[in-house]
């Protein structure tokens, strides 16, 4: 009886501070994402832009993998996106992909690592 209580209250709270106006983000996905900066006394938005190659659901510790190629070089930064860094997320196109996590996506290189688009 004490433990549902409690159980209910958590997840009250989750959902208190879980964003409403994501964008439903699915792998393969090209996303650009904008984050939260400070540096010294000023706050600015940097955008990252890249294909999700993985999520993580759990409810408000949503996480997503983001992949970009910079200067021959593979870059992968993990978003946590309830999180108040994360200031907005935009899906700048859809792939078709038959695997849950992309990670072969790391072994390839130039042309072979493109996928082929979704159109809805």
């Amino acid at each position: 009886m004490v433990r549902l209580n409690i159980q209910e209250t958590v997840n009250n709270l989750e959902n208190s501070f879980k964003k409403k106006d994501l964008p439903t983000i699915s792998i393969g996905d090209t996303i650009k994402i904008g984050v939260k900066i400070v540096e010294g006394n000023k706050e600015r938005v940097q955008f990252y832009e890249g294909t999700v190659i993985a999520k993580k659901n759990s409810s408000i510790n949503t996480t997503i993998t983001v992949r970009k190629v910079l200067q021959g070089i593979g870059v992968e930064r993990i978003f946590l996106i309830h999180s108040p860094k994360v200031d907005s997320m935009e899906i700048l196109r859809s792939s078709k992909v038959r695997r849950s996590k992309l990670y072969f996506l790391r072994k390839l290189k130039g042309k072979a690592s493109r996928l082929k688009q979704r159109f809805q």
